[in-house]
């Protein structure tokens, strides 16, 4: 079964700002209904929801808190709908600055279930919220947000990539049982992004050398890899599930 965009109710985790904000703005373009979630960035959120129109709302949870998800989604379902695309992209504060990087030594356990928790805790609950619905409609599209990091730990952003890592398996086995329900399950994994908020502490020669060592020679942006969300919610990728597509122009071949 397929849906057009413009037919697609579509939650964003982590909206309000960087990558986040990106993948919004593309499905609003499509013509979808999007809920711009956030956990700290309010008045980003609520901006951005407002330039993109009556059809987005901002809406304030915690992925990693299951009351906070469960309220989220009532409220969807009150004001606009049943969910039918899920993009989780929430990634908790992180700066990607290789210099002042954890190494193992000074990486706490922390730090390591901090990143895990919002990448994987709350990749779960998002979908213990979708998947009753999504099943209902017997149509449902699932996108995460991984890294490239996972092939190719050039720099060892050790927590990070572990989580990511992590995100790549549930994405894979959410796959395998959610196909016969009509749902597909995809992850997007891109490299250094030009520029978001947790790249904005890279220096300027990063950016350089990545793109003199990528095919296209350049650093892909935000809303290139948001385009590719957008393909994998769209009627074009009804047969794609289980699949790791890397966006990062060319630096790694996955």
């Amino acid at each position: 079964m397929t849906r057009p965009l413009s037919e697609q109710i579509v939650l964003v985790s982590g909206a309000g700002r960087g990558l986040g904000a990106a993948i919004a703005v593309a499905f609003a373009r499509e013509g979808a209904q999007v809920v711009v979630n956030y956990r700290a960035s309010r008045e980003q959120a609520e901006l951005l929801a407002a330039q993109l129109g009556p059809r987005a709302v901002a809406i304030q949870a915690d992925v990693r808190d299951a009351d906070q998800v469960q309220r989220m989604f009532e409220v969807v379902r009150r004001t606009m709908g049943p969910v039918t695309t899920l993009v989780h992209n929430a990634l908790t504060d992180y700066r990607f600055n290789g210099d002042a990087r954890d190494t193992i030594a000074t990486l706490t356990p922390e730090r390591l279930r901090g990143q895990t928790d919002t990448a994987c805790v709350g990749a779960l609950l998002l979908l213990q919220q979708a998947v009753p619905d999504m099943t209902a409609q017997g149509f449902g599209r699932v996108v995460t947000i991984g890294s490239n990091l996972v092939q190719n730990p050039v720099v060892p952003y050790h927590d990070y990539t572990a989580a990511k890592s992590a995100l790549l398996a549930l994405t894979r086995t959410a796959a395998a049982e959610l196909g016969p329900q009509g749902i597909t399950v995809n992850m997007v994994s891109g490299g250094l992004l030009r520029t978001t908020d947790a790249s904005a502490a890279t220096p300027d020669a990063v950016f350089d050398l990545i793109a003199a060592n990528t095919p296209l020679r350049r650093v892909t942006t935000p809303e290139e890899l948001a385009d590719t969300v957008v393909f994998f919610a769209s009627p074009w990728a009804r047969a794609v599930t289980g699949q790791n597509l890397i966006v990062d122009g060319g630096l790694v071949f996955g």
